[in-house]
């Protein structure tokens, strides 16, 4: 693909071919341009990404080594594991390597890869969530009929529809980065090569591309957060209905891991959303999105392992095992 960059500041009206440069690579800025800073960022982070990898890693191997496990709503937690696995393995060894180099180059092809499986992930981290709240709203809200409808079938359907749906919302994403022709900068003020600042730095016209953004964040965004919404909102008012306190707080224990989850996963994207609206700043933008690229998946394992007493039994057979 021809991909030009352009040596000004502004985006270009017309400009003649010998002023345009073909650009094959981009410097991520990363988060600091401290040297004495780096070999902290070093092992934090590459502590940080072994935790991550290998807690949810516990998760998988947990649930699918116990038979006790076997359910739906354990099978989709090793699924989100898996995808938090893959999300956090898209930024973090890039960022980590560039350290250990001391070099900030990524090739546009490996840009675009890049990004493509952030999506892909990010998407499905979300579709998972949205899949494992209507697991609870059916638990909850029809019990009785609960393991006729989320049967081994639809189970494997809907984990498959996901990941269709995050693949499609990648490729889309991608068909609109590969028809950009000119750039402001190669610069990328972050540790990875983030969608929005890459579209930010482009020259094109990009009010087809902002259409094509909308719908891709709705698809991977908008609609899973009102599926949440509403499969809690059924939940809450199911709970209500149950006459005791004792099963109010069974009832609603259930969900709490979940809740957590899904809590920690939107309000850092948020937070990072709002947080870049208000200071315009991509480097504080990279630097608040360590939070849902790093911490979210890291906490997650956590989050479900120290709430639940099965995770934790399985656990420690597993451990046993292997000692």
């Amino acid at each position: 693909m021809n991909t030009y960059f352009h040596r000004g500041e502004k985006c270009p009206g017309y400009i003649e071919p010998q002023n345009l440069t073909r650009v094959s690579e981009f410097f991520l800025l990363g988060l600091s341009d401290d040297p004495e800073l780096q070999p902290l960022l070093f092992g934090l982070f590459l502590s940080m990404y072994l935790v991550t990898v290998l807690g949810n890693l516990f998760i998988v191997l947990a649930v699918s080594s116990d038979p006790h496990l076997h359910t739906p709503m354990y099978f989709f937690l090793s699924h989100l594991s898996l995808a938090d696995i893959g999300f956090t393995s898209t930024t973090i060894p890039k960022m980590i390597w560039d350290i250990h180099t001391h070099s900030r180059v990524t090739s546009y092809g490996g840009c675009l890869t890049q990004m493509s499986f952030f999506m892909l992930f990010g998407c499905l981290d979300s579709l998972l969530l949205t899949v494992m709240a209507y697991d609870r709203f059916v638990a909850i809200c029809h019990p009785l009929q609960y393991l006729v409808i989320m049967n081994p079938q639809l189970c494997g359907s809907l984990v498959f529809v996901s990941f269709f749906i995050s693949l499609l919302v990648s490729q889309m994403h991608n068909s609109v980065v590969l028809q950009l022709t000119y750039f402001k900068d190669v610069k990328i003020s972050h540790f990875f090569c983030d969608p929005s600042q890459l579209l930010s730095l482009a020259c094109s016209d990009t009010l087809t591309n902002n259409i094509v953004m909308y719908f891709v964040g709705a698809i991977s965004g908008f609609l899973p957060i009102s599926g949440i919404f509403f499969s809690y909102y059924k939940i809450v008012s199911s709970i209500l209905r149950v006459p005791s306190s004792g099963g109010k707080y069974r009832a609603f224990s259930t969900c709490g891991s979940h809740l957590a989850v899904v809590c920690l996963f939107y309000g850092t994207g948020l937070g990072v959303y709002l947080s870049s609206a208000a200071s315009h700043s991509p480097r504080k933008e990279a630097v608040a999105s360590v939070v849902y690229t790093v911490f979210t998946p890291m906490l997650n394992p956590f989050i479900y392992s120290l709430r639940n007493r099965d995770i934790k039994r399985a656990m420690q057979r597993l451990l046993s095992r292997a000692a």
